[in-house]
């Protein structure tokens, strides 16, 4: 993991580095993960535009962007909104019952499920070697990219511990982020504790419930194609 300095920015990070297929690492500046990137100004653009960002994909929903804005016009940039169907957390059910990991895993499965044709476009456009390097975000950069995030990882033979603990990474950025919206928007700030957190074992409990639903992350993508062209670009060679 390698983070770089955007002044507005709480939650980006490179996913090159880890361990991956054959024991092949993932490069280093061809995947990010962000929050919204809607922030970015001046202060960012020189350290932004100094990665080559070619591709940036925004899974936010419409209104969200709407609220918030989308990535600044950057030359040579393509922006693609890919939004992954999914139900509102405040319509989930309580899960009292249920410790905080668990009951944020239960809602990556639905999100996985419900959101799947999006979530394998995003994952599928990733592959394309001829996007890179790209950028996916959402609001908080923790739940809906933490998905696409851990599928793609996945698909390229990343351990689940290391995606976990890549996933856990969040909550570093969560209190910088609160404090811009405790400025902006205090009502977002409002929402239940539990929907901040990013413990690692969220991310174990989801990865053994998508496999446990589908088979595997590659049946899961269902075209068996999008794994190999991950790894055939984002894996260094041996």
């Amino acid at each position: 993991m390698r983070n770089y300095d955007h002044p507005n920015l709480f939650n980006f990070r490179d996913l090159g580095g880890y361990a991956g297929h054959e024991g092949r690492t993932v490069r280093w500046r061809r995947l990010f993960r962000s929050d919204s990137l809607s922030r970015l100004d001046p202060a960012d653009a020189v350290s932004f535009t100094a990665l080559g960002v070619r591709t940036v994909i925004d899974l936010r929903r419409p209104r969200e962007i709407e609220r918030d804005g989308r990535i600044p016009e950057f030359t040579g940039l393509r922006y693609h909104h890919i939004s992954p169907v999914h139900a509102e957390w405040e319509e989930a059910p309580g899960g009292a019952d249920l410790n905080d990991a668990r009951w944020l895993a239960d809602r990556y499965l639905d999100l996985a499920g419900d959101g799947r044709d999006a979530i394998v476009a995003a994952v599928g456009m990733i592959a394309d070697a001829d996007n890179a390097p790209v950028v996916v975000h959402c609001v908080a950069g923790k739940d809906r990219t933490g998905v696409v995030s851990a599928v793609t990882l996945a698909a390229l033979g990343v351990a689940d511990e290391l995606i976990a603990e890549d996933y856990a990474l969040t909550s570093a950025a969560t209190e910088r982020s609160m404090e811009y919206w405790r400025r902006t928007a205090p009502e977002i700030t409002r929402m239940p504790a539990r929907w901040l957190l990013s413990p690692a074992e969220t991310m174990l409990l989801f990865l053994t419930d998508l496999r446990a639903r589908y088979g595997s992350v590659d049946d899961y993508l269902g075209d068996p194609t999008i794994a190999a062209r991950l790894r055939r670009h984002l894996l260094e060679d041996r």
